[in-house]
């Protein structure tokens, strides 16, 4: 019998929990907890009080609230879905109890924006000594492109040299501005340097400022920007023949000049202001009134494709491969309410809880994806709605170092 807690009720949670429920078989019971406890108990009423057995409102900022929920509900696993800034304080509520740990993005400070793992491995010893396991980042990217990497490295190369993870949303929400996740969480993300690897170095850019026009599957030619992501960190160092490893994503013309004029006038600001004499922050005030994720779903029409171009050395020759995902926004609404974005990253969050429940994938300590036998979680992509495919390329797309 396994038991899962929950934390997070957003457009990602509402997809895990919708898919974890399908599997009774991983998912005996589902625990849901959040700040806002009537989103928890709208989650529970559409899915049923069969699966969700009890909701809670939680405070995660504070490690004290979520850990007297552990010990109240004792799950064998906690799937952290909340923001990056609570990753720790739930990580410290894990280790007091003993409680195996899942997310899906990495530790970020509320006051800058800046994401790396180092806060989170340094965890490693003592996850190690309490003899329970934290899972990092186990959605799409980071996630999925972590574990394309683990399997082109398996099945396709004897060293992997240059690692390019590509991100496209081809679809359209019909908003004129809009995030297609936690809006205060994406422009802190897109706004900030770009960073890639190179030849053992970590180079940075200034932000969107570096452009390759890329063809992707089923979609077309897209503006793709170079951007930090955090699944490059780890992926460096866990495959150190990697010469350069950078990230790219699409976006539109009308989104950058929308972003362009907020960051003119402040508005993507982290600092506080004095706002009718209290404190505010503008970026938490923007994401007030731009619309909810959750919210453009219904009437989403195109796809996703995100994958990693591979390219290095089998049998002494060179060879490129991409290894991709395309998902349709309209199927995704149909199947579980939610848009794609929300989707490619609720379903592998679904798919490491459960290798991690029925010890696939378990040892005691912090860990990322891609150190894990990746077969197992690429056979569960194919059958819960994330298929892949692979391509073995003429030659790649992108220009050599």
């Amino acid at each position: 019998m396994s038991r899962v807690l929950i934390i997070g009720a957003g457009g990602v949670a509402s997809v895990t929990i919708k898919k974890c429920a399908r599997l009774p078989e991983f998912f005996d019971e589902i625990y849901l907890a959040s700040r806002t406890l009537s989103k928890c108990e709208a989650l529970q009423q559409e899915i049923g009080e069969d699966r969700v057995k009890a909701v809670y409102a939680v405070d995660a900022d504070k490690a004290s609230e979520v850990e007297a929920l552990i010990v109240k509900i004792k799950p064998d696993l906690v799937i952290n879905l909340a923001l990056p800034y609570q990753d720790l304080p739930i990580m410290d509520a894990c280790l007091a109890t003993k409680t195996d740990y899942l997310d899906t993005a990495n530790y970020e400070p509320k006051d800058e924006a800046k994401f790396e793992y180092s806060w989170q491995w340094a965890y490693q010893e003592r996850f190690e000594k309490a003899g329970i396991m934290a899972l990092l980042g186990s959605g799409f990217d980071p996630g999925v492109t972590n574990v394309y990497t683990a399997y082109a490295a398996k099945h396709y190369f004897d060293e992997i040299h240059y690692l390019d993870i590509v991100d496209c949303n081809g679809g359209d929400h019909g908003q004129a501005f809009a995030t297609n996740f936690n809006p205060e969480i994406n422009i802190r993300e897109i706004t900030q340097r770009g960073r890639y690897y190179e030849n053992g170095e970590w180079k940075e850019t200034d932000p969107l400022s570096v452009r390759e026009d890329l063809d992707y599957q089923n979609i077309g030619v897209r503006a793709s920007y170079l951007m930090f992501h955090e699944e490059l960190e780890s992926l460096v160092k866990h495959f150190p023949t990697i010469k350069r490893a950078r990230f790219w994503m699409t976006f539109g013309e009308a989104y950058l000049t929308h972003l362009r004029v907020l960051e003119g006038i402040g508005m993507t600001s982290i600092e506080p202001i004095e706002f009718q004499g209290q404190q505010i922050v503008p970026l938490e005030f923007l994401k007030a009134v731009l619309p909810n994720p959750g919210s453009l779903a219904d009437g989403y029409t195109g796809k996703t494709c995100i994958g990693t171009y591979i390219t290095g050395i089998k049998d002494g020759k060179e060879k490129t491969i991409f290894i991709y995902n395309n998902c349709d926004h309209a199927a995704c609404f149909e199947e579980v309410g939610a848009q794609a974005v929300s989707y490619t990253t609720g379903v592998p969050a679904m798919i490491g809880a459960a290798l991690m429940l029925d010890k696939t994938w378990h040892k005691p300590g912090v860990w990322n994806m891609e150190q894990f036998d990746p077969d197992p979680f690429m056979t569960l992509l194919n059958e819960h709605g994330l298929p892949w495919q692979v391509i073995e390329c003429d030659e790649s797309p992108f220009k050599p170092a």
